[in-house]
């Protein structure tokens, strides 16, 4: 009951200040204009469109210049451009500010965010109340929005009467066009209702304030359009790419071989994994700091199978410590399905993969304190990695350990590359996974984007041969994409 109270002495305190907002927004009467000021000639031919390719609530506007805008009497300044509104508009506009105030409150940085009698009204009513109150209050005006916001279309047919004129934009002598873009978010105060009647007009002002206003435009709508035809390229890239996609994973499932470039890392791999087993100590496989929906983690899950059959093939030791709880589960997982795949469940050990911490310098002095320790022949570092880059291949460094590192974090693959002896380059860590798993999926997705990547070369290599005879703007607007 004092909830719906409050809620009731807010929507009190917004009506009330509806009348103000109407007289503070209004139409200026330009009769009241004091007469020894000249009125400049007015805009013409106000005309409007709704904004194509879009997601609605817009309209483009256009005008003629004013014969004083560099002619005439060359008085204009600017033009301002006004946009009639219902009442119910103004009101859903308070409420929304309320709103926004209301967060503002729940955040703790109320300061400064809202201005004037009615808004620092609102202010008080709001502080007195409970965090949880608060919450009330916001959820109860939202709803009223959402309701009142359905309405709209209904009360813009009341123009010209029960409304007012808001002030949208100003724009500089010589414009003749204005975007209005409002927002589709029904809780902004920006929002601009589709398939509703709006309503424009634009005013020709001078240095001394007068004013002259174009004819009105409306009724006018605004809608959303399904299909962007700017993005067209866009589509054709990706039903090209889907196709080749397709047509390479099915010739792999057949059993095709599709070729991959050999990757140095991964080649590496086999002959670091007997070294190891040479010299009878351990292999370090380290996944990064990354989660399990990663995807460079999701590419190291790949390689450590690989890695993990072949060490249970050799019966070498590998010691997997894990940043994150879940990437050790499924880490785990691949682990003993490898050794299963090897033929040597018997030898898998449960604290093979083993969680460490979740704090990052931690997690890196206990992976380091491991490679002081047990000395490992090779460590690996497949993964998302970040400062601790450089530390932990340093330190393996100091081990004397074969490294061998890939990762998809641009700024550390650097630090990789001085310190470790081969390093997989971004998208390398990738066909890596492709490269060693045989999966079907992986390799005909890494193909398709082989042609791709080729297709590109080739499409840029016609440009710059085309823009040396003058035809590359043609050709380069067949692949623009406007947004």
């Amino acid at each position: 009951m004092k909830v719906k109270l409050l809620f009731a002495v807010i929507l009190l305190l917004l009506l009330s200040s509806l009348s103000f907002a109407q007289d503070d927004s209004a139409e200026i009467d330009t009769s009241a204009v004091v007469e020894e000021l000249v009125l400049p000639a007015p805009p013409g031919n106000l005309s409007g469109v709704d904004k194509p390719n879009d997601h609605g609530h817009s309209i483009d506007l256009s005008w003629e210049l004013s014969p004083d805008d560099g002619g005439g009497l060359n008085t204009v300044l600017q033009y301002d451009i006004y946009h009639w509104v219902p009442n119910l508009m103004l009101e859903l506009n308070l409420v929304r500010d309320s709103i926004s105030v209301i967060q503002k409150i729940i955040r703790k940085t109320t300061n400064g965010i809202i201005e004037g009698s009615q808004a620092d009204s609102m202010k008080k009513v709001f502080e007195k109340l409970s965090r949880s109150e608060l919450f009330d209050v916001r959820n109860s005006l939202t709803e009223y929005v959402k309701k009142g916001n359905k309405g709209l279309a209904e009360a813009c047919k009341s123009y010209p009467e029960g409304g007012a004129w808001l002030f949208l934009d100003k724009k500089p002598s010589g414009t003749s066009t204005f975007d209005h873009i409002g927002s589709k978010e029904f809780k902004s105060s920006g929002f601009v209702p589709d398939f509703a009647n709006l309503y424009y007009r634009v005013d020709a002002v001078t240095a001394d304030g007068a004013k002259a206003s174009s004819n009105i435009l409306g009724p006018i709508q605004s809608s959303g359009q399904w299909y962007n035809t700017f993005r067209t390229p866009v589509v054709f890239s990706v039903l090209l790419f889907t196709l080749l996609t397709v047509f390479f994973v099915q010739k792999a499932r057949k059993g095709a071989d599709l070729y991959v470039r050999p990757l140095g890392g991964i080649e590496a791999v086999d002959d670091a994994i007997g070294r190891a087993t040479e010299m009878g100590r351990p292999i370090l496989y380290v996944l990064g700091l990354g989660s399990a929906a990663d995807i460079a983690t999701i590419a190291s899950f790949t390689i450590l199978g690989r890695v993990a059959k072949k060490v249970a093939e050799y019966q070498t030791e590998l010691l997997v410590p894990t940043y994150d709880p879940i990437v050790m589960t499924v880490a785990q997982e691949v682990v003993k399905s490898a050794y299963l795949d090897a033929g040597r469940p018997d030898a898998y050990k449960e604290d093979t993969v083993h969680f460490v911490t979740q704090s990052q310098f931690a997690y890196v002095a206990a992976v380091n304190g491991i490679m002081l320790r047990e000395l490992p022949a090779t460590n690996i570092y497949m993964g998302k990695f970040f400062a601790e880059s450089l530390i932990l291949a340093e330190t393996g460094a100091l081990a004397g350990s074969i490294q061998i590192s890939g990762t998809d974090e641009i700024a550390q693959i650097p630090f990789f590359i001085v310190a470790c002896d081969y390093t997989l380059i971004g998208e390398e860590l990738y066909a890596a996974s492709a490269y060693l798993g045989k999966e079907p999926v992986l390799l005909g997705s890494l193909k398709a984007q082989d042609y791709a990547k080729a297709a590109i070369i080739v499409l840029a290599v016609i440009g710059v041969i085309l823009a040396q005879f003058d035809f590359g703007t043609e050709f380069v607007n067949l692949f623009e994409v406007v947004n």
